[in-house]
């Protein structure tokens, strides 16, 4: 089966669901979940099974790479973080019915669901082509087909202030980056007269290349990139969008939209790396923005209470470390033995399995608790030892303890570093890492050291209880999270 065939069948699937949703007559519209859930499984078993073509020619070929094994890995990516995503808004499904428009007389009583599980479906597949993109036109086209979805997801619960808040933030900034993109965008088509990223690489390797406005076309992206992964100064969206939208949204947003950033961020500086006359000066400026995210992110992470707006500043400080590998990319004078691809992509890798896992406790524990602060995890060991062993699994790993497979995503990321001889962003991000056990691991004291009631009167209240596939979801990613952090040679094998 030819590999493009699986953003077709991911597009197909989300169309099934919503006319299963339209005209089927169905009690429950977990069902239509189900079916997404089931569909992307077979995507995903389809990813060891496509086929790449002998020849690269024709038409379609310019907006689609070929033989490109770290393509399929991200696809990967996209896929899984999907289901776990679907997963979570079934949990959620009580909080998204409160919180949206009331029905119509007559309508079904869960009315807007289907729509709440399909989207993410039609995310999945921009992301997916997203990942495959090698031309200025299939990358806006590919990102912009995601951001419309996240604008839609974000601002998804109507009768939520917060929500709403969220989704124009997100909407306004999204817009803004949007055209930063679209100018880069042209100033790079007029300076080296081609859309094909292999084109663009071979005139900006020229020597007599204009540097100032190649430079300036770098800038331009660079400011809508930062946006898209939350590279500082331009993160300031990502605390109140994360707190704002629907807790399995922020979770996709956390995961499935920054890989995808990266992956266009890997693909787009890459000419630009591979210029002698530019490459010295866009390493120095994305060291520069790496050390001001990794400052800021940690820094606010610091005293955050509400549990969401903690997690994302250390989203921030996430991008920080990956900033951080590019910015060390090996040039022609000294080659490393890393490569900024393979450490970002390891580094997202393992960030997929620790993130997932804290925001299925989170979305598990709100179905519960009403709020997001980190006082309401207080006796949370004693409610649910399972999801507490979760947690703090999670946020070990977030903070890089060995043998979790965040340990060896920073590892790499400060060899990288130590070999190009970045020794101040080196110092920088030993200092990040060493902040982030301070704010990761706080949740521990209110998990294990604390009780709670229900009403202060000093009785226990109830045990949280677990879905089966939420468990077997937090099993697999535990399992997975601690496997990759005993042999980092697990994710290695899928993208090398």
């Amino acid at each position: 089966m030819p590999v493009y065939f699986l953003e077709i069948i991911v597009v197909t699937l989300g169309l099934l669901m919503l006319m299963v949703d339209a005209f089927a007559k169905i009690e429950d519209k977990r069902s239509i979940a189900w079916i997404g859930m089931v569909g992307l499984l077979v995507v995903f078993g389809l990813l060891f099974a496509v086929k790449w073509p002998e020849s690269a020619d024709g038409a379609f070929w310019q907006f689609y790479s070929a033989n490109d094994q770290i393509s399929l890995f991200y696809k990967g990516i996209a896929v899984i973080t999907t289901i776990i995503v679907l997963i979570m808004a079934v949990d959620f499904r009580h909080i998204v019915v409160a919180q949206t428009a009331d029905p119509e007389k007559g309508a079904h009583p869960q009315s807007g669901l289907g729509e709440f599980f399909a989207l993410p479906v039609f995310a999945c597949a921009g992301l997916m082509l997203m990942a495959s993109a090698n031309n200025l036109v299939s990358i806006f086209v590919s990102l912009e087909t995601v951001t419309i979805t996240f604008y839609i997801l974000v601002t998804y619960l109507r009768r939520n202030v917060g929500s709403l808040e969220a989704g124009v933030k997100y909407l306004i900034l999204g817009a803004l980056s949007t055209g930063f993109l679209v100018y880069g965008f042209a100033w790079l088509f007029g300076i080296t007269g081609s859309m094909q990223l292999a084109e663009i690489a071979s005139s900006l390797a020229d020597p007599e290349v204009n540097s100032a406005a190649a430079l300036f076309a770098f800038a331009l992206i660079l400011v809508a990139l930062a946006f898209k992964v939350g590279g500082a100064p331009f993160h300031f969206w990502i605390p109140d969008v994360y707190q704002g939208a629907p807790t399995p949204i922020t979770a996709f947003l956390s995961v499935g939209s920054k890989a995808a950033g990266f992956i266009i961020f890997l693909r787009l500086i890459g000419p630009f790396l591979a210029s002698d006359v530019l490459a010295e000066k866009i390493c120095l400026v994305l060291a520069a923005i790496a050390g001001i995210t990794l400052i800021m992110g940690n820094l606010a992470a610091m005293p955050q209470k509400n549990f969401k707006r903690l997690l994302a500043y250390s989203s921030v400080a996430h991008a920080g470390f990956l900033l951080m590998a590019l910015a060390s990319a090996p040039t022609k004078s000294a080659v490393g033995s890393l490569s900024p691809a393979m450490v970002v992509t390891f580094y997202l890798g393992a960030y997929l399995l620790m993130t997932l896992l804290v925001f299925l406790v989170v979305t598990t524990v709100r179905n519960s608790i009403a709020g997001e602060e980190i006082d309401s995890y207080k006796g949370l060991a004693k409610r649910s030892p399972f999801l507490a062993f979760m947690l703090i699994i999670a946020m070990a790993s977030l903070a890089g303890i060995p043998l979790t497979a965040g340990f060896y995503g920073k590892l790499f990321v400060f060899k990288m570093a130590a070999d190009q001889g970045n020794w101040t962003l080196l110092i920088i991000g030993l200092i990040g890492a060493a902040s982030g056990f301070y704010y990761y691991l706080k949740i521990a004291v209110p998990v294990f050291f604390a009780t709670s009631s229900d009403d202060g009167s000093g009785e226990e209240i109830s045990s949280i209880p677990v879905s089966a596939p939420a468990r077997v979801a937090m099993i697999i990613l535990t399992v997975a999270i601690i496997a990759v952090g005993v042999n980092p040679n697990l994710i290695i094998t899928l993208f090398s």
